[in-house]
């Protein structure tokens, strides 16, 4: 038996009751509960974990607030939350060829592929039976987990903030660069404007587009995160002087600041939600012949929009579900070189990652949020620690 945090349908009704139903003042911390887990035997394709370091992902808030849909209740009353996770290998099955006891590794969060290899569904999510890595040990099949790259120049909490977040921002850039570039080649427009909203997954959607010569804007009410963007090299666009987009004359007064910043053309590629209020923003400051791509849901499950509009300016929507295990392997040789997250200054304790979960929802943070979970660390990552 080993601790880790588990969400339940009644713990989420309790706490539905207490708040009379308004989100708004819905505590996670109240949910997000310890428990104890039995892990299952090591099979002959599995791999034991000592889990050191996760970080606080948005589909828990989603599953602990049942927003969308009520994922717990749906799997029976009770899960295991956290799909981003390093973790140490302590032991093998038979079959396992790629991993070795005492090896430093990142996860993934794919739960059962369809035949080109994208998720039908996410693991420690709606992936039936699937427990996730908010706990001190764990046990999974060797296809889910990626060799951590711990000689890429960042600190074990900034590769903790990335293996959910990375491919996915990987694999967002390559859609929405191919998608644009299906419509206006190379030859007629080299350098693109590209805008990204708020979050960790822009954030490294953005330090693509940098990488790759583009101009990048940053569209956030957090100023810590636009300074971070700022120092990469891209443009901060403040999302509080826009009233967070909350009325009509708001999205206008942005598409105007966007009109200024681009020289009249607006953005070729957007990274948004596709969600609520900043789906409207996003749409607005599309240029002709732009790209919306989004992998949230945040705020909602439907959206409305003027399909013949769109279709006048040649624009696109694109949505993703997670990416695929070779994104996953082929986003950590980036890792440093290209993907440099900003971190939450506080590293939680694990008894503390119920408050780093709430934090998270009232978006107080200032990075991305890390939770350690071991307390005596391996010798092969006290480097990326102490220094």
């Amino acid at each position: 038996m080993v601790r880790a945090y588990a969400i339940t349908a009644e713990a989420i009704a309790q706490e539905r009751e207490r708040v009379g139903d308004d989100l708004r003042n819905f505590d996670i911390s109240r949910v997000i509960r310890m428990d104890k887990l039995e892990l299952p035997e090591v099979g002959p394709g599995d791999v034991r974990l000592r889990i050191l370091a996760v970080s606080a992902e948005h589909n828990v808030d989603h599953a602990a607030l049942a927003d969308t849909i009520n994922i717990v209740e749906m799997r029976g009353g009770k899960i295991y939350p956290g799909n981003s996770a390093v973790a140490e290998v302590t032991e093998v099955g038979s079959n396992v060829k790629r991993f070795r006891p005492g090896q430093i590794v990142i996860t993934h969060a794919n739960g059962e592929p369809d035949a080109y290899g994208y998720p039908l569904r996410i693991w420690a999510y709606d992936q039936p039976e699937s427990r996730g890595w908010y706990c001190e040990e764990a046990v999974v099949a060797d296809w889910q987990l990626v060799a951590a790259p711990l000689e890429c120049g960042l600190n074990l909490w900034e590769i903790a903030a990335l293996p959910l977040r990375a491919p996915t921002a990987y694999h967002l850039w390559r859609r929405a660069e191919g998608i644009f570039r299906l419509k206006v080649s190379r030859e007629r427009l080299a350098r693109m404007n590209v805008l990204g909203f708020g979050g960790g997954v822009s954030e490294l959607f953005l330090m693509l587009a940098l990488a790759e010569g583009h101009r990048a804007f940053f569209c956030s009410g957090n100023p810590a995160r636009r300074a971070h963007l700022e120092e990469l090299g891209a443009e901060p666009i403040d999302q509080a002087a826009f009233n967070r987009f909350a009325a009509r004359d708001d999205v206008r007064g942005f598409s105007r600041r966007v009109k200024e910043l681009t020289e009249g053309v607006g953005m070729h590629i957007v990274c948004d939600m596709l969600r609520g209020n900043v789906f409207q923003a996003g749409v607005a400051a599309l240029a002709r012949e732009g790209v919306n791509v989004s992998a949230g849901w945040q705020l909602g499950q439907r959206l409305q929009y003027d399909s013949a509009g769109l279709s006048v300016k040649q624009i696109t929507l694109d949505h993703i579900h997670l990416n695929t295990i070779e994104e996953a392997w082929a986003a950590a040789p980036l890792y440093g070189a290209v993907f440099r997250p900003s971190v939450h200054q506080e590293i939680y304790a694990f008894e503390d990652l119920p408050r780093a979960m709430q934090e998270m929802n009232q978006n107080t943070q200032t990075g991305i949020p890390i939770i350690r979970v071991a307390e005596q660390m391996p010798e092969a990552v006290r480097p990326l620690i102490e220094g």
